[in-house]
């Protein structure tokens, strides 16, 4: 829990009340309110959000000013700055209402040696800012920002590797090494993304190599599991089995996922079953059944809540309450992005509970299709935009 110095004491014992747009928005002046409703209102065209893209890149090619633009609205947005430094600001927004930071650099498509260094580079320097700042309790990074995609899927499907290709792979673990070993020595946990499944695999293994390492007397690496893919549940309780059995402690990010259109649309095309779960609610139940499984072995393992889903947050809110855990478990943490869900974000951080936003950064121009995934995100998920809205336009109508 974030130690804020605003004078919102956050030793509230009571439950999160998600409707309260007071706490949601106290941080946000006015124009902000503003500046998010216009941007929401927006993006819930989906046929607005599929020109944006298109609009933007024609713009930027043809040498049109739209950088300015970008910046003060979707960028302002969703991203905490261009650079550490300028997320200074919105890292201390944040703790005023209790909640935490996870820095993530949004810089997108490097496929050479030298952006792959550059990217471990900023990792560690992320998690040597959080050595020094306890509004920073969490880090993550994208095994794709510095290790080559088609070399992940190649290991991935167990295809035999060239002499040059090994060389490569033992570089890039070595990176992720380095930032494992910088996170247990600083102790400050970081977590690995999840990708998409054809390249997952080798994630994995990298994530346990990685925990058996590091996670013998704390959680210091976390892996993610994106439970749309219908056999993650089931990976994810072998995984604790295995932390039990061999005495480091699990690591578990839950998210739904992030690939869907992209997992189905290739699983057609080559022939094979796709690895999603059929519909939404096969989905949710599989959420809601790892994070109780992660509370009921909560000794061996830390949980990570990544959720904009109302009715995830409240079931974990309701298992701490049945297994009698503190709010600010710190095996327990809650997470949603920066630019959205602050009903859930502040009102959980209000009543004490461990939260963290994801704080995207990089130029503006680098981090583009990072934005354009979140717009296009909130017309994808049933009602977001809609939840959104409505909560803003409750407090512009409460403050006027």
């Amino acid at each position: 829990m974030i130690q804020s110095s605003s004078d919102v004491h956050h030793t509230n014992t009571s439950h999160p009340d998600f409707n309260n747009t007071e706490i949601a928005f106290k941080g946000k002046t006015d124009k902000d309110l503003n500046r998010a409703y216009w941007l929401f209102k927006i993006i819930s065209s989906s046929f607005l959000t599929k020109i944006g893209p298109v609009l933007a890149n024609t713009a930027i090619k043809t040498g049109l000013p739209v950088f300015p633009l970008i910046k003060k609205t979707i960028f302002a947005q969703f991203c905490g700055g261009e650079t550490i430094e300028e997320c200074n600001a919105t890292i201390e927004q944040l703790a005023k209402g209790g909640v935490g930071t996870i820095l993530d650099y949004s810089v997108e498509g490097g496929q050479q040696e030298e952006s792959f260094i550059h990217t471990a580079e900023e990792i560690l320097a992320i998690i040597r800012k959080a050595k020094n700042d306890p509004q920073i309790p969490l880090t993550v990074f994208k095994p794709t920002g510095i290790i080559r995609f088609e070399l992940l899927e190649k290991v991935s499907a167990k295809d035999a590797l060239t002499v040059a290709e090994q060389a490569e792979y033992f570089k890039a673990k070595a990176r992720i090494n380095q930032i494992c070993r910088l996170a247990y020595d600083l102790d400050v946990p970081v977590m690995i993304d999840a990708e998409e499944s054809w390249i997952q695999n080798a994630i994995d293994d990298i994530s346990t190599e990685m925990m058996r390492m590091y996670n013998r007397d704390r959680a210091i690496v976390y892996n993610t599991y994106q439970l749309y893919r219908n056999d993650k549940l089931s990976s994810l309780k072998a995984d604790i089995f295995l932390a039990e059995a061999d005495g480091f402690i699990m690591g578990a990010k839950l998210v739904r996922g992030a690939y869907m259109e992209k997992e189905r649309e290739r699983a057609l095309n080559m022939g094979y079953p796709s690895p999603i779960n059929t519909d939404k609610t096969a989905t949710d139940n599989d959420y809601d059944e790892a994070v109780k499984f992660c509370v009921e072995h909560i000794e061996h393992t830390a949980l990570v809540a990544g959720t904009h889903n109302e009715q995830s947050c409240r079931l974990l809110v309701n298992l701490i309450d049945q297994h009698g855990l503190p709010h600010n478990h710190p095996h327990i943490y809650f997470s949603q992005l920066l630019g959205m869900s602050d009903h859930l974000s502040f009102n959980l951080g209000n009543a004490g509970y461990n939260v963290v936003k994801y704080v995207p950064y990089g130029p503006v121009r680098s981090v583009l299709p990072y934005l354009f995934r979140r717009a296009e995100e909130n017309t994808s998920i049933a009602g977001q935009t809609g939840r959104e809205l409505k909560l803003i336009m409750i407090e512009k109508k409460r403050r006027r």
